[in-house]
C-alpha cells in the first residue's frame, strides 16, 4: 500500500495487512471471493477498490470528515472496506441483498476495528436517506444501476467498470445507452483510466467513472 499511498498511517498499514488472512479465513466458510482469485485479493479487490481513493485525491479531496458514502452491491466489502480503512473519518454504509455476504462484511469490519462501517442486507431501492457519494464496483449495467440510486446522492456516483471506451466499444455503448435512458448530460461524466495509477496488467481497460449531480 505504501508504494501507492505514501501518507497512510501505521494503523492503516496494519489493517491492510490483515485483509488477506481475514478474507482467506472467511472465504473458506462463505464464498465471497472467487476461490481462484483469493490469492490475488490485494490487487484484484483491494487495490482495485482504492482506485476510488486515487480519483478522490486527483479531484482535490472531495470526501470530507463526516461524509456519508453508500457502497451499493458491496459483496464481500468492496470497495467499501478498503475505502473505510483509507478514510477513517468518513461514514460508510455497505449494502448487499445477500445476507451471508453482509455477515462477512460485519465480521471483517469488526476484526479490523472499523468504527465507520455499517453493513445492511437490503436492496438499494429500499434504503432511505441521501448520501454525499455513492460508490460501486460493476454490480450491473449502468442503465440498470442509475435508476436504483436516483435521488439518493447529493454530489455524485463513483463507479468502477471495465471495457472499451472507444466509439462503438462495449463500455462506450453501455454509457451512452444509460445516459440516454436516464437523461444525464454527457458533461456530467468524467473517466479515469486506473492503469494511470496502478501499472499492473490487471488494470488495463478498467476505469473510474464519475457522474456528478
Amino acid at each position: 500500500m505504501k508504494e501507492f499511498f505514501n501518507n497512510i498511517t501505521q494503523e492503516q498499514q496494519r489493517q491492510f495487512e490483515m485483509l488477506l488472512p481475514l478474507y482467506k479465513e472467511w472465504n473458506s466458510k462463505i464464498n465471497v471471493v472467487s476461490r481462484k482469485d483469493i490469492d490475488q485479493l490485494m490487487i484484484h479487490h483491494v487495490l482495485h477498490s482504492l482506485a476510488i481513493a486515487k480519483f478522490e485525491q486527483q479531484a482535490g479531496g472531495i470526501f470530507f470528515d463526516g461524509s456519508k458514502i453508500m457502497d451499493v452491491g458491496t459483496g464481500g466489502g468492496f470497495p467499501g472496506i478498503p475505502l473505510a480503512i483509507m478514510y477513517p473519518n468518513v461514514e460508510f454504509l455497505l449494502v448487499d441483498s445477500i445476507g451471508k455476504k453482509i455477515k462477512v462484511v460485519e465480521e471483517v469490519a469488526k476484526a479490523l476495528g472499523l468504527k465507520n462501517v455499517k453493513a445492511i442486507k437490503s436492496r438499494v431501492e429500499e434504503v432511505d436517506g441521501k448520501f454525499d457519494y455513492i460508490v460501486s464496483r460493476a454490480v450491473t449495467d449502468l442503465g440498470n444501476f442509475l435508476p436504483w440510486v436516483r435521488g439518493k446522492y447529493l454530489n455524485g456516483i463513483i463507479y468502477l467498470k471495465g471495457g472499451d471506451l472507444t466509439v462503438g466499444g462495449d463500455l462506450y455503448n453501455e454509457i451512452n445507452n444509460a445516459i440516454t435512458k436516464c437523461g444525464i448530460p454527457k458533461q456530467k461524466l468524467t473517466f479515469c483510466a486506473i492503469n494511470e495509477w496502478f501499472n499492473m496488467e490487471f488494470f488495463d481497460g478498467k476505469k473510474v467513472i464519475y457522474i456528478s449531480r
